[in-house]
């Protein structure tokens, strides 16, 4: 689940990691005080390069912010609410995270002395990385401070870096990531924005979970979060299959998904919308042998996904069994390929 920003906040606040004071408003809602930053809750990054983040110093222009904030579509995701918080007065923004490397089975910890918006930009060789873990993480805060040029900060970093760790374990998180990490002009550390992500497949150990982000399946794993291809199937069978098809092919799969025997439409397209966070997949194939459930209900599904995102990745799709013959003549009506066979699929991928 990909938490909203005022959520991953309130569990970072659990942990004693300070966050700006801040106060969620949903249409309607009695207006905050200003001045305040009216910051969009979305589940995607680019918010402020969209608009969805706005400085609002005067009372009188606070609603008219709130407003625009509120119906302004970012990437396919309209917000219900927006977190207005304080302003803080900056000094020097850093980028700190912790993830998990899939490739070394460990939680890395990431950092960037520029942190802010533009944090894209920079080359994946340019970041300080650190293997952590509840041995060796005593001397780590050290390290960082010298790597961002903050030795007066070691004991401070230490700490966060301490209940940072605690916080991602304690959360079943696969990614924390604090962008800015804030020094404020009154020699502060603070959060200024924070993503978190936690593992589905957790939820039975959490049953205090309760986010905007339902669990869609337990059944959709990350393999990669920088991987190129997703896929969606039904059955663990065929799931598996189809994510080695495209292994094999060269490709690096995103996801497993299997989709199950009742999905409905509703949940099928959720699927997309969780497919379309990860930022590398450029292609989802979908591999669907109809016995429960029928491919004209997939096809209703990938077309409604379409309809709703508009930057949905090239699809390539293999549907067959029930009402396969109705599934195609609706994927047809709206221009879009049924291939015969997942091997079709993978050859026109790599084409």
């Amino acid at each position: 689940m990909k938490l909203l920003e005022y959520e991953a906040k309130a569990i970072l606040s659990r942990y004693k990691i300070p966050v700006p004071e801040g106060v969620v408003v949903r249409e309607g809602d009695t207006l905050p005080s200003a001045p305040t930053v009216v910051k969009s809750q979305v589940p995607i990054g680019g918010r402020g390069k969209a608009g969805g983040i706005k400085v609002v110093k005067q009372a009188s222009e606070l609603r008219e912010k709130i407003d625009e904030v509120l119906h302004l579509e970012i990437k396919g995701h309209l917000p219900t609410a927006v977190l207005c918080e304080e302003l803080l007065d900056i000094k020097n923004e850093y980028y700190l995270s912790l993830v998990i490397n899939r490739s070394k089975s460990c939680i890395e910890l990431v950092a960037h002395n520029e942190g802010g918006v533009e944090i894209e930009s920079h080359d994946a060789s340019e970041f300080y990385r650190k293997e952590i873990t509840g041995a060796n993480i005593e001397g780590i805060g050290e390290g960082l401070a010298d790597y961002l040029n903050l030795p007066d900060f070691t004991f401070a970093l230490q700490d966060a870096l301490e209940s940072l760790y605690t916080c991602f374990t304690d959360s079943d998180a696969t990614l924390l990531e604090i962008n800015p990490l804030v020094l404020t002009e009154q020699g502060e550390l603070a959060a200024g924005d924070c993503k978190m992500t936690l593992d589905n497949a957790a939820a039975f150990r959490h049953k205090e979970w309760d986010f905007e982000d339902k669990i869609i399946s337990a059944n959709f794993v990350t393999l990669d979060r920088e991987g190129t291809v997703a896929t969606i199937a039904n059955g663990a069978g065929l799931a598996m299959a189809t994510v080695d098809a495209v292994t094999t092919a060269g490709l690096t799969p995103a996801n497993f998904l299997d989709i199950g025997g009742n999905a409905t439409v509703d949940k099928i397209v959720e699927s997309f919308e969780q497919i379309i966070e990860f930022p590398n997949v450029n292609a989802i194939v979908i591999n669907i042998f109809g016995g429960i459930v029928r491919c004209d209900d997939v096809a209703q599904a990938i077309i409604a996904a379409r309809d709703k995102i508009s930057h949905l990745p090239t699809l390539y799709v293999r549907l067959s069994g029930n009402r396969s013959e109705e599934a195609a003549e609706l994927l047809a009506e709206h221009g879009l390929a049924l291939y015969e066979s997942l091997e079709d699929c993978i050859k026109e991928l790599i084409a």
